[in-house]
């Protein structure tokens, strides 16, 4: 029997199991502003998935594969691939460090690194979802000019369109306050995904046949090809992984790590077959030339472009809020 004032140590503590000697050490998770052990991995896997797949693909051939060409660029589309899943794979494993669960990437690297790395891990986090979603601003924005441009010559300035963008995004974030709630959007979200990548190929794939003149040669000086290479390289670690991962399994159902890493696979597996597919195909169908928006580069009819673009600006609005999520916690 217990000392009067004496706190009990919990004991075979195993939240993934949901077995505990000790009632109160459960109520010990931090508090987080999302849905904890709310979801499936099934719903997890699609919104990593279609979520990847936003109008930043448009963008992935020309940033890609033309710094570094058919000989670097399919070797190292691979290798890093591999590499994040295997990655992400074992960061979904330090979810529970010793009956304790982290549900943030900042907690966990200062448990197990120290304060200093803490706020490293924070700043960092913070200042590259930042970027990533002035990023998704602007990428709106651009689809929104291209469509006016379809039908009309004195476009407003990309300005406005960005305004337009941000305002929009504002207005989700209310409608979807946490990652749970978006499963209601990840239908819309898959349907549009794949709706608007299925017409891009179609056009693309017609445009490559047609297309006798292509040039695969990687441009610029020895130092302008290393830097640029590298420049791709980054490109295709940010396109493979969130950096919000532990954010992200923190709503899962147990047993988390598991679960995380069925939609890990999920992710590296069928999504990334499609935005690999479409970077593929884009440097197949248009060599170094290929544009830094791939609508631009399209040769079919007015309402494939509108739509492309169209179904872009949406699908980016739930891309957008998904990484944007952790900032909310």
């Amino acid at each position: 029997m217990e000392s009067a004032g004496k706190s009990r140590t919990p004991e075979s503590f195993n939240i993934e199991n949901g077995a505990t000697k000790d009632d109160n050490f459960i109520e010990a998770v931090p508090a987080s502003a999302h849905s904890l052990g709310h979801d499936s991995w099934q719903q997890v896997g699609l919104m990593l998935a279609t979520g990847f797949n936003c109008g930043w693909l448009l963008s992935f051939s020309n940033l890609m594969l033309v710094p570094l060409g058919w000989g670097w660029g399919i070797p190292c589309l691979f290798l890093v691939a591999l590499f994040t899943w295997y990655a992400n794979w074992l960061l979904a494993g330090f979810h529970f460090i010793d009956g304790q669960r982290f549900i943030r990437y900042k907690d966990l690297i200062g448990h197990l690194f120290g304060k200093k790395m803490y706020y490293v891990t924070w700043i960092s986090q913070s200042a590259i979802l930042i970027l990533g979603n002035m990023g998704f601003i602007l990428l709106g924005g651009r689809g929104l000019k291209e469509i006016n441009l379809m039908f009309s010559d004195s476009a407003m300035r990309l300005q406005y369109y960005i305004i337009i963008t941000g305002i929009t995004y504002l207005i989700f974030s209310f409608v979807v306050p946490n990652m749970s709630a978006i499963r209601l959007w990840l239908g819309a979200s898959t349907i549009l995904t794949f709706g608007y990548i299925g017409v891009l190929l179609v056009i693309v794939v017609k445009d490559g046949k047609s297309n006798s003149h292509r040039d695969y040669e990687v441009k610029g000086s020895i130092m302008d090809k290393l830097l640029n290479a590298f420049g791709a390289i980054s490109v295709i670690i940010v396109c493979n992984t969130s950096g919000i991962l532990p954010e992200i399994q923190s709503t899962l159902r147990k047993p988390a790590v598991k679960n995380m890493r069925r939609a890990l696979a999920v992710q590296f597996t069928a999504g990334l077959a499609v935005y690999y597919g479409v970077s593929i195909l884009g440097y197949w169908a248009y060599g170094s030339e290929v544009s830094d928006f791939l609508p631009k580069a399209l040769s079919g009819p007015k309402w494939a472009k509108v739509l492309i673009n169209l179904a872009a600006f949406l699908q980016n609005v739930i891309s957008q809020h998904v990484r944007l999520f952790s900032a909310s916690d």
